[in-house]
C-alpha cells in the first residue's frame, strides 16, 4: 500500500463514520502566537477545543502537515541519525468536539488498523493512563485485547516519562488521560513493551496516539470535569506506512525512497544508505512546504529556521563531493509523490525552485571557504575536546553557518561545542534581533462575559453597555477621569484590528463622562476592547455608553483598505500570480503592503499598476460583500489572505476586479476611493518587496506638494515644470564641460610645473638623478601622473612630490626600473610620512603615503637627498 493510499483510506474512512475532511491548515499558525511551526493536527482546532470557536461540524479529519524544527519543538538535529525523526511530517488525526468519547474513538482506531489497514491484531498492543479505568475496560473487555498486551502508564510504573500517557495543553485548561497504539516488530528487533526497562528499543513503535479531553485543570491543581469531553488523536503517515510496507525505518517507505533516489541523483552518488541523502530528502519537503505557506529564507524568525535547513541540506550535498546546485532541483521530484494531495505544491514549483536555488546558490558561494575554516579548526582537535565559541561565532557572523550546522558536523567528528563561548559573542546582536513572531495582542486578560457585537459595517455610532474594564491589565469594576484603561462594551461601531486593519478610535460617553478612545484591540476573538482615556466623569462596568468612531479617521482607512484589494489584483496582473500577500497594514495615512517578488517593481510597471488601480476608480462599481462557506469562497476566485486564520463561514468581498475574503470595513463603492498614488517600493527581506501608497485626500495633498516642488524647481532653473528635465539635462552638460576644461587647466598647470621641477633635479653619484619638490594648487590626485611623467623624463632617477591641501599632506614617490633594487618607492614614501604624522607603502617603483604634521614637511624633504645618496653610492 502506498503512502499515498494509506493517506486516502484514512481520511476516507472517517469520512465514511461521519466526519468532516478538514484540509491541512498551514504551517504558520494562524491561531498560536506561542508556536513557531504547526506541530501537530490538533493546532488549527485549538480554539474549538478551548471553547473560543465553534465549527458547523462536531467531527473532523485531516491530514495535517507539520514542521518540528525550531523552538520548543525541534527535531531538526536527529534528522539522518534515527529511523524515525524529521523536520516535516504528516499527522493523520480524528477529532470530536463534544460528540462521540472514548468508546467510538477507540473502536475506530481498531477497526481502520486491523481491518481497512489488515494488521493482524495480535502485534498490537496498546497503553492507558493508570487511572483510566474506562479505557483499560473498552480494550480488554470490548475490543478483547488480551490483557497482558494493555500496559498502565502513571506516575508509579517505572515508566521514563511519568506523564506519557496524560495530556495536557497547559498548566492550565484542558487536559485529560492518552491511550497509545503500539506496533510490535517481532523478536528479531531488540526492545521492550512501553513501560518497560527496555522500551526505547525499537521493536515496539508507538503509531497512535489517542486523547481523551475530559478534564479543566484550574490554577489550583484541581481537576474539574468538562461539560463536552472531546477527542483529539494522531497517527504520523510516515510511521504507519513503514509499519503498512514491512521496512523497519520511515526512510525506506515509497515516498521517502524516491525522493532519496533524487537526492543520489543529483550528488551522484551510488551508495543509497548514505545518511546525508536521508537528510537531503527529508529537508526538500521541510523546505518546500514553508515556502509554499509563505516562509521566505532570512535571518530571523522563521525565515531563519528554514535558512538552517537550506543549508543543513547543502551542507550534506557538499559531504557528498556536490559542490554545484542540486538541491532545488528535488522539487520537481517531491511534486511527483505529493502533488496530488497537496495541489498547492504543484501550483508553486516554480516559485518554491525560483526561493530554494537563490538561496542555495547565496550559501554554495561561502560554503567551500566556510569549511575550510573549520576543517582547520577541527584538524587541531582529539575527539571529546570542545571548538570554542569564537570559532563558533566566526562561522556564523562570517559564512552563514548556522551554530546547529557547526553543532552537526562536531558531533560527527565526536568533537564538542562551546556554547556559552558562542553566546557571549552572540550578546549584541541577541539583544538587537527582533523575537519570532511579535504579537500586537491584548495579552493576559481573562474575560468571561458576552461576545461583542460588531455593528461598524452598517452604523458609525451605537448604544452600548460596559461589560469590562482593565487597567494595567487588572479588572477593575470603574475608572476616573485621567486614567488611562481598556473597555470592553457588548455592543460596538469599533473595527478592532484585524487583517493588517488598525483600529478604530473616536469617543465613548454618557451624559457625565468622555472616554477617549486611541485604538481597538481583539480580548479575544468575539471580544473587542477599547484602549483609551477618561478625560472626564466616571465609568463603571454595566454602564451604557454612547460609542462614536471618528468618521474622518474611518474613511480614510477605509479608502486605504479597499485600494489594498485593487493593489493586490493589479500586482498579480502586472508581475505575475506567484504575487502573495506577505503583510499589510492599513490605517489613515496610507496602505502598506508587502508582498512576494524577487524583483524591485520598475517605474514602468509601478505606472501600469496606478492606472489598472484608478481605472477601476474611475468605473465606480458599488462593493459588495457576502457570507458563505469557506470552501465555496474558494471555488468561486476569492483569494485567501497569507498568515490569516479563516473559520467555516467567510465574508466574501468584491471589489472592481477584485474577490477577496476579508472581515474589514470598506468604501460603497471603488470611486470613494478618489485616487490611489504609489509613494514608494523596496525590498524588506530575501524575496519579499513592499509597497506603500496612499488615497483620496492624501493623495491629492501629495499630488500638490510635489506641483509646488516642481515649480519652486522650475523657478530656480528659470524655465517650466514640463521642460525642467531638457533644463536640466542641458546643466548637467554645461557642468561636464566646465569640469573637462579644469581637468584640462590642471595637466596644463602640471605641465608647466614639471618643467621648473625637472631643472631642479640632481646628480646622483652611483647614476641617475634624484628630483624631490612640493607643489601648490595641485590636486592630490594629479601628483600620480606627475610622478610618472618625471620618470619617463628623468629616464634614470628617483622622485618624491609632496602637495598640501589644508592639514592634508600628500605624498606620492616614483623609482625608476634600473634603480628599484637600491633604492623601493614604499621605502622612501614611508621614511618622509613616518617625519609628518603618517604612512604609506606601496610598489617598488611607484608608492604614496600622507599625514598631517604640515610645519614638519620641509625638515622632511630636506631628509631624502641623504636617505638616497647613502644608498646610490
Amino acid at each position: 500500500m502506498k503512502t499515498s493510499e494509506i493517506r486516502q483510506k484514512f481520511l476516507s474512512f472517517f469520512e465514511s463514520k461521519g466526519h468532516q475532511v478538514v484540509p491541512s491548515s498551514p504551517l504558520i499558525p494562524a491561531n498560536d502566537p506561542t508556536l513557531l511551526f504547526t506541530n501537530a493536527g490538533m493546532v488549527q482546532f485549538k480554539d474549538v477545543f478551548t471553547g473560543k470557536e465553534t465549527r458547523a461540524y462536531t467531527r473532523a479529519v485531516s491530514s495535517q502537515r507539520c514542521v518540528r524544527a525550531g523552538g520548543k519543538h525541534n527535531d531538526l538535529e536527529n534528522v539522518g541519525y534515527t529511523a524515525r525523526h524529521h523536520t516535516f511530517f504528516e499527522m493523520l488525526g480524528n477529532f470530536s468536539f463534544g460528540d462521540y468519547f472514548k468508546r467510538d474513538a477507540i473502536m475506530y482506531a481498531w477497526e481502520l488498523l486491523t481491518q481497512v489497514y489488515g494488521l493482524p491484531s495480535d502485534k498490537l498492543w496498546v497503553t492507558v493512563y493508570e487511572e483510566d479505568d474506562e479505557a483499560y475496560d473498552i480494550w480488554a473487555n470490548e475490543v478483547n485485547v488480551p490483557k497482558d498486551r494493555i500496559v498502565r502508564i502513571g506516575d508509579n510504573k517505572g515508566a521514563r516519562y511519568a506523564s506519557d500517557n496524560f495530556w495536557q495543553m497547559a498548566d492550565t485548561g484542558p487536559c485529560g488521560p492518552c491511550s497509545e497504539i503500539f506496533y510490535d516488530h517481532g523478536p528479531d528487533v531488540w526492545g521492550g513493551p512501553p513501560g518497560s526497562p527496555d522500551e526505547d528499543g525499537d521493536r515496539y513503535i508507538e503509531i497512535w496516539n489517542l486523547v481523551f479531553m475530559q478534564f479543566e485543570r484550574d490554577a489550583q491543581g484541581n481537576m474539574n470535569p468538562l461539560p463536552s469531553p472531546c477527542v483529539d488523536t494522531g497517527m504520523g503517515l510516515e510511521r504507519i506506512a513503514a509499519v503498512l510496507q514491512h521496512v523497519h525505518s520511515n526512510y525506506e517507505i515509497d515516498l521517502f525512497q524516491a525522493l532519496i533516489k533524487a537526492a543520489a541523483r543529483e550528488t551522484n552518488t551510488a551508495d543509497l544508505g548514505n545518511n546525508s541523502l536521508k537528510v537531503i530528502a527529508d529537508h526538500i519537503r521541510a523546505c518546500s512546504f514553508l515556502v509554499i505557506d509563505g516562509v521566505i529564507p532570512s535571518n530571523e524568525g522563521r525565515g531563519y529556521v528554514l535558512r538552517r535547513i537550506v543549508r543543513r541540506a547543502l551542507r550534506h550535498g557538499h559531504k557528498l563531493g556536490q559542490s554545484g546546485l542540486f538541491f532545488h532541483k528535488l522539487v520537481a521530484d517531491l511534486v511527483q509523490q505529493m502533488g496530488d494531495a497537496y495541489p498547492e505544491l504543484a501550483a508553486q514549483q516554480a516559485r518554491v525552485e525560483q526561493v530554494l536555488r537563490q538561496e542555495e546558490s547565496r550559501f554554495s558561494e561561502t560554503l567551500e571557504n566556510g569549511m575550510k575554516i573549520l576543517e582547520g579548526a577541527l584538524a587541531g582537535l582529539k575527539e571529546e575536546e570542545v571548538l570554542d565559541g569564537q570559532t563558533l561565532f566566526t562561522l556564523y557572523d562570517t559564512y552563514g553557518f548556522p551554530v546547529d550546522l557547526t553543532a552537526d558536523i562536531c558531533r560527527e567528528r565526536k568533537v564538542g561545542v562551546d556554547l556559552s563561548g558562542f553566546e557571549q559573542a552572540m550578546a549584541r546582536q541577541r539583544e538587537q534581533a527582533r523575537a519570532a513572531g511579535k504579537f500586537k495582542a491584548v495579552e493576559g486578560l481573562t474575560y468571561e462575559g458576552v461576545d461583542t457585537r460588531f455593528e461598524g459595517y452598517e452604523h458609525l455610532q451605537a448604544q452600548g453597555k460596559i461589560t469590562a474594564l482593565y487597567v494595567d491589565g487588572s479588572v477593575v469594576n470603574e475608572i476616573e477621569a485621567g486614567q488611562d484603561a481598556i473597555a470592553v462594551l457588548d455592543i460596538t461601531p469599533f473595527y478592532a484590528e484585524s487583517g493588517g486593519q488598525v483600529g478604530d478610535a473616536g469617543l465613548l460617553e454618557t451624559d457625565s463622562a468622555l472616554f477617549e478612545v486611541h485604538d481597538t484591540q481583539k480580548v479575544q476573538p468575539q471580544v473587542f476592547g477599547h484602549h483609551g482615556r477618561l478625560k472626564q466623569g466616571r465609568l463603571a462596568v454595566g454602564d451604557s455608553v454612547r460609542a462614536t468612531v471618528d468618521a474622518v479617521r474611518r474613511a480614510r482607512t477605509m479608502r486605504n483598505h479597499s485600494a489594498t484589494h485593487l493593489l493586490h489584483k493589479a500586482l498579480r496582473d502586472v508581475l505575475g500570480d506567484h504575487v502573495q500577500q506577505r503583510g499589510s497594514l492599513v490605517d489613515h495615512e496610507k496602505t502598506r503592503f508587502d508582498f512576494a517578488h524577487d524583483a524591485p517593481v520598475s517605474a514602468k510597471e509601478i505606472v501600469e499598476i496606478e492606472q489598472i488601480v484608478n481605472a477601476q476608480v474611475l468605473e465606480n462599481k458599488a462593493v459588495a460583500a457576502q457570507l458563505m462557506s469557506y470552501d465555496d469562497a474558494v471555488q468561486g476566485g476569492a483569494v485567501a489572505l497569507f498568515g490569516e486564520k479563516y473559520g467555516d463561514e467567510v465574508r466574501v468581498l468584491d471589489i472592481g476586479f477584485s474577490r477577496e475574503l476579508c472581515g474589514g470595513t470598506h468604501v460603497s463603492r471603488t470611486g470613494d476611493i478618489g485616487l490611489f498614488k504609489v509613494v514608494s517600493e523596496g525590498g524588506v527581506a530575501a524575496g519579499v518587496r513592499r509597497i506603500e501608497a496612499i488615497t483620496g485626500d492624501n493623495a491629492v495633498n501629495w499630488v500638490q506638494q510635489t506641483q509646488a516642488t516642481l515649480q519652486n524647481a522650475a523657478g530656480q532653473l528659470k524655465t517650466q515644470p514640463v521642460e525642467l528635465g531638457q533644463r536640466i539635462s542641458m546643466l548637467q552638460g554645461q557642468l561636464k564641460a566646465a569640469e573637462a576644461e579644469v581637468q584640462r587647466l590642471q595637466q596644463k598647470l602640471a605641465s608647466s610645473a614639471g618643467n621648473d621641477l625637472l631643472s631642479q633635479a640632481i646628480e646622483l653619484n652611483g647614476g641617475g638623478r634624484l628630483l624631490v619638490g612640493q607643489l601648490a594648487g595641485v590636486e592630490a590626485k594629479a601628483l600620480r601622473g606627475m610622478v610618472d611623467d618625471m620618470k619617463q623624463r628623468l629616464k634614470s632617477g628617483i622622485v618624491l612630490l609632496a602637495t598640501v591641501d589644508g592639514d592634508k599632506i600628500s605624498l606620492v614617490a616614483g623609482v625608476t626600473n634600473d634603480l628599484t633594487d637600491k633604492v623601493k618607492a614604499g621605502d622612501l614614501v614611508g621614511l618622509v610620512a613616518g617625519q609628518v604624522g603618517g604612512k604609506g607603502g606601496g610598489r617598488p617603483d611607484m608608492a604614496m603615503g600622507g599625514g598631517t604634521e604640515v610645519q614638519a614637511l620641509p625638515k622632511a624633504l630636506e631628509s631624502v637627498e641623504a636617505w638616497v645618496r647613502e644608498r646610490v653610492a
